[in-house]
Order: C-alpha cells, then sequence, then structure tokens
C-alpha cells in the first residue's frame, strides 16, 4: 500500500514570513517518513469544510514546483486541477515541466472544478456543468495527445491547438515511458507514465 499526504491549509502558524521554509520542513518529512506522493489543491481560495477563502492558498503549480525542488522521491499532484483554470495546452506543458525538473515525479489529478464563488471572483471561466465535462475531456484528449508523438493540430469544440508537442520533454520520457490512464467515473482523471 502507498500513502500520501495532502495539504489543504497554508493558514500556518508563522504566516506567511515562514510559509516557504515550514512547507519545505513538511516535504521533506513526509519524504523521509515513507509516503509515496505529495497533493496540494488546485484551489485559489480556501474551501469552506477548512477554512475562510481568506485564509492563505497557495498556487497549485508554483507550489508543486517548490516541492519538487524540496524533495528528491515522493511524487507529486495537485488534487485536482480544475479544467477550466488554465488552457489545456498550457496546463500539459506545466505538468510536463514538472516532471522533468522533478526526474518524472509529476501526475496530472484533473477535474471538471466545482467552486464557482473562487472562478467568478478572480474572473475565471465556469460555465455550466455540462461544458465542464466536455472540456474535461477534451483536455484529456490533448495532454495525451502532447505527451504522445502526435504533433498534428488539435480541433476540439473548445480548444484549438496548431501543435500540440511540447518542446521541453514529455511526461514519459523516462525509463518505461508509455502513459497510462485511471478514472474514477464521472469526477476526475489522473495521468500519469506508467
Amino acid at each position: 500500500m502507498k500513502l500520501g499526504l495532502h495539504l489543504p491549509d497554508f493558514t500556518w502558524p508563522g504566516g506567511p514570513p515562514t510559509l516557504g521554509q515550514d512547507l519545505g520542513r513538511v516535504a521533506a518529512a513526509a519524504e523521509d517518513a515513507g509516503f509515496a506522493r505529495l497533493s496540494v489543491m488546485d484551489h485559489v481560495w480556501q474551501i469552506g469544510n477548512i477554512g475562510p477563502p481568506e485564509h492563505e492558498m497557495l498556487e497549485a503549480y508554483t507550489t508543486l514546483g517548490y516541492l519538487a525542488a524540496s524533495t528528491s522521491r515522493i511524487e507529486l499532484l495537485a488534487w485536482v486541477t480544475a479544467v477550466v483554470y488554465r488552457e489545456p495546452g498550457l496546463l500539459a506543458k506545466a505538468v510536463t515541466t514538472l516532471d522533468v525538473l522533478s526526474g518524472g515525479r509529476a501526475w496530472l489529478g484533473i477535474g471538471a472544478a466545482w467552486y464557482e464563488a473562487e472562478a467568478r471572483g478572480l474572473g475565471l471561466p465556469f460555465p455550466p456543468t455540462a461544458e465542464r465535462f466536455e472540456r474535461l475531456e477534451e483536455a484529456l484528449q490533448i495532454c495525451l495527445q502532447m505527451w504522445s508523438d502526435d504533433e498534428a493540430p488539435y480541433a476540439g469544440r473548445y480548444y484549438r491547438l496548431e501543435r500540440t508537442r511540447p518542446d521541453a520533454g514529455r511526461v514519459g520520457d523516462h525509463p518505461a515511458g508509455t502513459v497510462r490512464r485511471a478514472r474514477r467515473p464521472g469526477r476526475s482523471r489522473v495521468l500519469k507514465r506508467a
């Protein structure tokens, strides 16, 4: 069995002045304790069951980059990336960059998004539920295509890319590098190199 540590809250005793050091210590301790994965939420405001929206909330992929530099073995992911918060081509590039710089430790957890107040609060798109799920499917198609040898354009209902291959390496450029897909039906998906 593999265990993971999820960090849903960044409102810690030292506040923002010590947050980086505290986060690095937590990540190192999790890795030293044998945790297999370390995850953060892809929210821009704190969610209500954990704290008020005003509590500290770090941007997920910037935080994962910091965690990658603070660790050497633990796998990293945003649980769960909101599909409408980033364009899929740029999201695939961010996850690829994290994977390359971390030595193959990045995962992509992605879902349809649900927290309308934070999206609207920061001017992020938040289409109706059915459209968010359609965008999720297209984003998965784009990611998988970008992590393959297929450089063809992508033309979906919501997204159009002229060239789909990232230039800084692909997820799976490490040994035994194929991409597998795991699914939690109706909720989210996780992509990882096999």
